[in-house]
């Protein structure tokens, strides 16, 4: 077992004989303790076979263990007062709980328990297959997910990216006892766990806990990493007549998750659309009054990326939304940002990450996700320092990287009704 210090915050990390690194850290000025059981891998490690079993996982880890129902879960972390929690990603699954620092022990077994101890039991894969099934007619029928999906299956076509994290109707119900088994054996292995926790704790007594779980687990070697993803810029019209909108989702590639450009990316991202003051909303709702719904949204993984723009709209104006993004990115590549614009996207930007950090819950997750892109732990200086250093000409050489026609992908979803919208309407 290793343990280390870090100099960044009060942050402490001990790697269990077996690979499970455990990473803490104590905020006494709080009474809360959240915890995290952090898996790895996500849905784009799934084959087109597997596509949603990652999710599917993630549903049954809930649904009794050797020593526990269902409803047991639930009510234990339920009746002290906390919460109970997961969710699957495309590169990493969470399992988190958020207590008084006096029920930490509690919680941390029943976290334990879902993760190490489930039953996979036939019923319950057979009742659970009917809800999965059932969110994935919720979701298709709420146009502004459904439109983000077809722009990825076409952004990423052919790679695991592109997949639904929920999978499809077809893969879901082909999910068998035996796959669902063989997959979680090969995916919650000791090298792919990390545990994080933050409030009030102290670190021996999380590594306690840990070590009582997950020690016995045996070392497995893990998957080896798939190559990056190259992106596609389709333009796709998908007709669904029963919309009142048009929903448009328009991206371009970005830089991964680790690049030393991504605080650039970040700060252009803020200003195009990632706010109120933010230039897309300003223009196409303040100005032209064209969207009540119009932002930007930065995507990044470990080896690629993607800065997506939506915008919910009439087909009278479907076009001319897209032109008034079309003029934003020509201006970001052929003008410097104003001091003043910089100034209020790096202040906007510096704003939002203090204020998450006052909470126990994101900075537990930021622990899991600084060990998981990066190995090592920031400090806010050093991030607010980062934010701090980028210029307008690094915000405008990454809007003439990536605001190329040729990379442009575009996907319009709604009662179309004739439109057409070809490569020619995208130039900038």
């Amino acid at each position: 077992m290793l343990t280390s210090l870090s100099p960044v915050r009060d942050i402490e990390m001990t790697r269990l004989d077996n690979g499970v690194r455990v990473i803490t850290e104590a905020m006494p000025h709080v009474r809360s303790v959240s915890v995290g059981i952090w898996i790895g891998t996500g849905s784009r490690r799934e084959t087109p076979e597997q596509n949603g079993i990652s999710h599917f996982i993630e549903h049954m880890l809930f649904k009794g263990t050797t020593s526990r129902s269902a409803e047991d879960i639930a009510r234990s972390v339920d009746s002290i007062g906390g919460n109970l929690d997961a969710f699957t990603a495309k590169e990493l699954v969470c399992f988190n709980t958020k207590v008084l620092d006096q029920h930490l022990s509690l919680a941390f077994d029943v976290l334990a328990d879902l993760v190490l101890h489930p039953l996979f039991r036939e019923e319950d894969i057979a009742r659970e297959k009917g809800v999965i099934l059932e969110e994935l007619k919720m979701e298709a029928d709420s146009p502004d997910y459904l439109v983000h999906e077809i722009f990825t299956a076409n952004f990423w076509k052919d790679h695991p990216l592109g997949k639904p994290i929920l999978g499809t109707r077809e893969t879901v119900k082909r999910f068998d006892r035996a796959m669902i088994e063989n997959y979680y054996r090969g995916v919650y292995t000791p090298a792919n766990l990390v545990i994080t926790a933050a409030g009030n704790l102290t670190h021996e007594g999380v590594v306690d806990l840990a070590r009582r779980h997950f020690e016995p687990l045996a070392p497995v070697p893990t998957m080896p990493l798939e190559p990056a993803p190259t992106t596609h810029a389709r333009i796709a019209l998908r007709n669904k007549k029963s919309l009142e909108q048009v929903h448009l989702c328009l991206g371009v590639p970005s830089y991964p998750l680790p690049h030393e450009q991504r605080f650039a990316c970040y700060v252009l991202n803020t200003l195009l659309g990632g706010g109120m003051s933010s230039r897309l909303f300003q223009d196409i709702r303040e100005r032209q009054g064209l969207a009540y719904a119009v932002f930007s949204e930065l995507n990044p993984y470990r080896d690629t990326g993607c800065l997506a723009i939506y915008a919910g709209t009439s087909i009278e104006s479907a076009r001319q939304v897209v032109e008034s993004i079309m003029k934003e990115f020509r201006q970001l590549k052929q003008e410097r940002v104003s001091a003043e614009e910089l100034r209020r996207a790096k202040d906007h930007l510096k704003g939002s990450l203090m204020l998450s950090l006052e909470s126990t819950s994101s900075r537990m997750s930021n622990l899991a996700r600084q060990e998981m892109y990066f190995g090592r732990f920031f400090s806010l200086d050093e991030l607010v320092e980062s934010i701090e250093s980028v210029t307008a000409d690094d915000v405008q050489r990454i809007a003439q990287t990536f605001f190329d026609p040729r990379q442009i992908a575009l996907t319009v979803l709604g009662n179309l009704d004739g439109f057409r919208i070809g490569r020619e309407d995208l130039t900038c």
